[in-house]
């Protein structure tokens, strides 16, 4: 029996959530960069009106929550099927080693089966060691034939104009 348990997130996990991202910007070495208010979260995970935008599971130990996973829905024009795409994973770093992560990674593989999605997709920077390290260790292989692209900024802006 494990020491942790893994639930869909609420609106009363917002500030946890931006607690972990927080986190998660710090130990990929940009802390400035996690500029999202609770406000938008709660209009992104929990919207009054419409589908969420994203969705999120969190990981509870010792009486608080101390992991997370956001993820949205993705879509395979090749097998037409749709997919989770993981946009952050974190386990607080005190509470790594516990099965945490793992058990965050095998409910979205569960979630992909149970709806009949044939992919479970996620970046991973490359120096980050440890966590390539563990989701080799669980089945996931690298596409290192594909590169990421990201426009944002003023080269969104322009982008836009032209």
């Amino acid at each position: 029996m494990s020491d942790f348990h893994i639930r869909e997130a609420s609106a009363s996990d917002v500030p946890d959530l931006i607690r972990l991202v927080q986190g998660l910007a710090a130990y990929e070495k940009e802390p400035d960069s996690a500029t999202a208010t609770p406000e938008q979260f709660r209009e992104a995970l929990f919207p009054a009106h419409g589908d969420p935008t994203a969705y999120a599971l969190v990981g509870e130990r010792e009486g608080g929550v101390v992991a997370m996973a956001i993820w949205f829905r993705s879509f395979s024009t090749w097998t037409g099927q749709a997919g989770i795409w993981l946009e952050d994973l974190f386990v607080e770093p005190e509470q790594r080693g516990h099965g945490i992560g793992k058990a965050l990674l095998t409910r979205l593989a569960a979630i992909c089966v149970e709806r009949g999605w044939t992919r479970l997709e996620w970046t991973v920077l490359d120096w980050n060691t440890p966590s390539i390290e563990f989701y080799r260790a669980h089945g996931a292989e690298p596409l290192d034939e594909w590169t990421t692209f990201r426009v944002e900024g003023a080269a969104l802006s322009l982008l836009a104009t032209t």
